[in-house]
């Protein structure tokens, strides 16, 4: 094994690591904590392994050693713990995971690790600024009274202190600890049920929804209504080299910062995250202008309510001219944003609906009936109910293709296919799933737009 980590005994010491507070802490709130610490853990160990081989190579030459570190992509600086009365500095420590660790018994340790996280927020300002800003390490109304809220964050900083948790780049390469990431969100999501729908897309409906939106080299890809990055870590997947630009924006403080840092733990460093409401004021906006995608996908939340019907009627993007959805249904307005997103001509949306988009009248059906008039949707896929955490409703994806506007490549094309694979599923104890065939004969079907009885028909 040549001293690497193993990637199941990574995932299943960091699922451990919840066991805290397991029964006593919601796990829609505890992912939060223990996926900071994931993060935190991570970069401290890479500090720790660069640290001691920069001391082999430069022996007791302090100001190299330190020039160097400071072009680490995360720096870690020192932290002061102040007097609160006298505000006389008490302490002075590295800001990482091991000086917490020593620290671990101490009466204070919940503002402790608020401190540390604040420092690296502050040393890392253009990559973190706001990340850790919406966690609390020492908030009683989330971890219980100090008594209780100490023990607990002992425990976890304890079991973040197992060799199976040595994040080291020695030890461990960055797409395995990417992974454990992803499976911890996996799990939680489970875990966390009804309440997981914003920041979790299961795995395999995601690979469908990149591997339908053909992401390639060179593309700019977007997802409005991100969540914890993981659509966007599947389309980038997809692209098969590293020159792709990823864009994303998240309404949920928490879910944001999650998908920051799960960009991070997949070396996408340059992928921007917005922290914003998609449809009233989107912020990935350039010179005015709603910025343009080659590719945009998403599992925007369904049907939901209150998503800015009012504003709409004034867009200063002119998203809704083919009408405003109403007011209890934002369903239609993020596929209008993704389709004005979309290049003109060329640009591709893949989207995640309930049925009810397909057949719902009034103002939905105008904006759909529009859409097939302009023949910018290319296919239907009907899935399986009980695919998501949230909801046992069966979904389907909607894809539009920009390049079949006049003046685009697939400017002949008109027909549009319907896939029926709401039968194709594995049958799990909680929820279903997709299998590898499964999207392949979806894929395989698209590409050959070909009627195949019960399953497939281009109209």
């Amino acid at each position: 094994m040549n001293g690497k980590l193993d990637q199941k005994d990574i995932n299943n010491a960091a699922w451990a690591a919840c066991d805290t507070f397991r029964g006593v802490v919601d796990p829609a709130q505890y992912k939060d904590y223990i996926l900071v610490m994931l993060f935190v853990k991570y970069i401290s160990d890479a500090w720790k392994d660069h640290y001691e081989r920069y001391r082999k190579q430069y022996g007791d030459d302090d100001a190299r050693i330190r020039r160097k570190l400071e072009r680490e992509r995360f720096v870690l600086p020192y932290a002061e713990l102040k007097d609160h009365e006298t505000g006389e500095v008490t302490d002075r420590f590295l800001a990482d995971f091991y000086s917490l660790y020593e620290r671990r018994n101490t009466a204070n340790i919940g503002e402790l690790i608020n401190i540390t996280f604040d420092a690296i927020e502050e040393a890392n300002k253009s990559k973190l600024e706001g990340v850790f800003r919406n966690i609390d390490f020492n908030s009683e109304a989330n971890l219980g009274r100090t008594k209780d809220r100490n023990r607990r964050l002992k425990n976890l900083l304890e079991d973040f202190n197992k060799p199976q948790l040595d994040l080291s780049p020695s030890k461990v390469s960055e797409d395995v600890i990417g992974n454990t990431y992803i499976y911890l969100i996996e799990r939680f999501a489970t875990d966390a049920g009804k309440k997981a729908g914003e920041f979790y897309t299961p795995h395999k409906v995601s690979e469908l929804v990149a591997k339908l939106a053909r992401p390639k080299p060179g593309n700019r890809i977007c997802d409005p209504a991100c969540g914890s990055g993981g659509l966007l870590i599947e389309a980038s997947c997809e692209v098969g080299d590293k020159n792709f630009a990823l864009f994303g924006m998240e309404s949920n403080g928490s879910t944001w910062a999650l998908a920051r840092m799960n960009m991070f733990l997949h070396g996408a460093d340059s992928a921007r995250i917005e922290w914003c409401d998609t449809l009233v004021s989107p912020a990935l906006v350039e010179n005015d202008r709603l910025m343009k995608f080659d590719i945009v996908v998403a599992n925007p939340p369904f049907s939901l309510d209150k998503w800015g019907a009012k504003e709409a009627e004034s867009d200063r993007y002119n998203r809704f001219w083919r009408g405003v959805p109403p007011k209890s249904k934002g369903d239609w307005a993020f596929i209008s944003h993704m389709v004005e997103a979309a290049l003109e001509k060329e640009g591709r949306v893949a989207v995640v609906v309930p049925h009810g988009v397909l057949f719902r009248g009034a103002a939905e059906g105008r904006i759909r009936q529009k859409m097939i008039e302009e023949n910018i949707l290319d296919a239907v896929i009907g899935l399986p109910g009980n695919l998501f955490p949230t909801t046992s409703i069966p979904v389907a994806i909607l894809v539009f293709d920009r390049s079949r506007e006049k003046g685009g490549k697939n400017h002949g094309r008109k027909d549009v296919i319907f896939i029926d694979a709401s039968r194709d599923y594995l049958p799990g104890k909680n929820q279903n799933a997709l299998s590898d065939a499964h999207i392949q004969n979806i894929i395989k079907t698209l590409k050959a737009r070909k009627d195949i009885e019960k399953y497939a028909h281009v109209a």
